[in-house]
């Protein structure tokens, strides 16, 4: 059988979404525990992160940072403001927007499991070494900026 695929480099995404997966067995469980989803972790995480700003972060910027779909989010919000874990008002200066932060349940979720997660880093980091650990952070940032910057140049051609 003759091979027609004309790739001669190793599937990325695929290889991004394997690794995604591979962390996530660690971490997975302990989501579960708390009784949390991916996506509804991903919000915490992203709500804890922004725990000084007391009005809240308006939700595109929490599905953005959270790399949730609208009306994905619009349905993980509901769930968690139904367990207590988050609180969603009116932004006080556009009330077509709606912020949202992590209620002291949902702040004490991330703590937690922040200790459980730094672990496991802090075990990669003794696996692949610091510096390892370190250069793929950068050469992830790297990738991240380089496509998002030929993204938006292929944008501004068709236009």
């Amino acid at each position: 059988m003759v091979n027609r695929s004309s790739f001669v480099h190793r599937n990325l995404p695929r290889l991004l979404l394997q690794a995604r997966e591979a962390v996530m067995l660690h971490t997975r469980p302990s989501l579960r525990e708390h009784g949390l989803s991916d996506q509804q972790w991903r919000v915490l995480r992203v709500l804890g992160e922004h725990a000084d700003e007391p009005g809240g972060i308006e939700t595109g910027r929490v599905a953005h940072e959270a790399y949730l779909l609208g009306p994905s989010l619009s349905g993980v919000l509901t769930r968690m403001e139904r367990d207590g874990l988050i609180e969603r008002h009116r932004c006080p200066q556009d009330a077509r927007r709606t912020v949202v932060r992590a209620t002291a349940a949902g702040l004490d979720k991330v703590q937690a499991l922040s200790q459980t997660i730094e672990a496991h880093y802090t075990w990669m980091a003794q696996q692949l070494g610091q510096a390892r650990l370190m250069a793929l952070y950068d050469l992830l940032d790297k990738v991240i900026a380089l496509e998002v910057s030929h993204a938006l140049a292929q944008e501004h051609t068709e236009e």
